[in-house]
């Protein structure tokens, strides 16, 4: 009898076609459609088992279109939508039995957002009692005081791209020090993705301090696709690829791909069919 397939989980990527409504004053509009079919063919064509979907910032917090694409693969999905500070939780219950498993916060785009309000404070708890994680996406400057902001209601994080690090500060740079630092509570997990994101910043040194402060159990991959204002040349293979040269030991990596994020994204768990 054949082996079963490996576990091999790609967290960060976005679907959306131009039928999707996207919001105003958006920071930029994609130029070419991410239809599920084309990165459910991406994730078969590279022996990856299962994906993370993340709701775009140029669709706001209209999750339709996420919640669709979750239904229609069957549980091989996760998502991570992006929702209002006063959003309660007969609304998160929904999300959650749909197959979302966390909240997005951009930091990067948009207009600052402040986490310790009593609103977002209110949301994070919500989300932690969910056993959800809050995805942030910010400048390693701003990494300290998220991880401030977010400590108090105890739920996971992740950060995104590596935290974001300054290219001119390497190492140096205090956010990237807070964010090592920050693995010691053992609620923080950060994305090996997007390298081309940190502009010419040493990938590889970034990735061997994380891998010695945070080790397999606490890091994921992803492969960002469709690369949005990043796309020329890139290849989905090329992603997978990366990582191999970011962490060599292939126990390490299987780690990362495999069982990390399986149980970090809910993976195990059963979800209803809803939209």
């Amino acid at each position: 009898m054949s082996a079963a397939p490996a576990i091999r989980i790609d967290t960060h990527a976005h679907a959306f076609t131009s039928d999707c409504a996207f919001v105003s004053g958006r920071q930029y509009t994609p130029e070419r459609d991410a239809p599920l079919a084309a990165y459910l063919a991406l994730l078969d064509d590279n022996g990856v088992s299962h994906g993370v979907l993340t709701q775009p910032s140029f669709l706001g917090a209209d999750n339709g279109f996420l919640l669709e694409c979750l239904k229609r693969a069957k549980g091989r999905l996760r998502g991570i939508a992006v929702v209002a500070p006063d959003t309660g939780m007969d609304e998160l219950d929904r999300l959650a039995k749909a197959g979302i498993v966390g909240i997005r916060v951009n930091l990067v785009r948009g207009d600052p957002v402040a986490l310790g309000d009593q609103a977002w404070q209110g949301l994070f708890h919500r989300v932690a009692a969910l056993t959800w994680q809050v995805e942030v996406y910010a400048l390693s400057a701003d990494i300290p005081g998220v991880l401030d902001a977010l400590r108090p209601s105890g739920a996971r994080v992740v950060i995104d791209h590596f935290g974001r690090p300054d290219p001119g500060l390497g190492l140096d740079d205090p956010g990237f020090k807070a964010l090592l630092a920050g693995a010691a509570g053992g609620r923080l997990w950060v994305k090996l993705s997007g390298p081309y994101r940190l502009e010419g910043g040493d990938v590889g040194a970034y990735a061997g301090a994380l891998m010695e402060a945070f080790g397999p159990k606490r890091l994921v991959w992803g492969s960002d696709w469709p690369w949005t204002l990043h796309s020329e040349g890139k290849d989905y293979g090329d992603t997978l690829a990366w990582l191999g040269d970011w962490v060599p030991d292939p126990e390490a990596r299987a780690e990362i791909l495999g069982p990390t994020p399986f149980a970090l994204f809910g993976f195990a768990d059963d979800i209803e069919e809803t939209a």
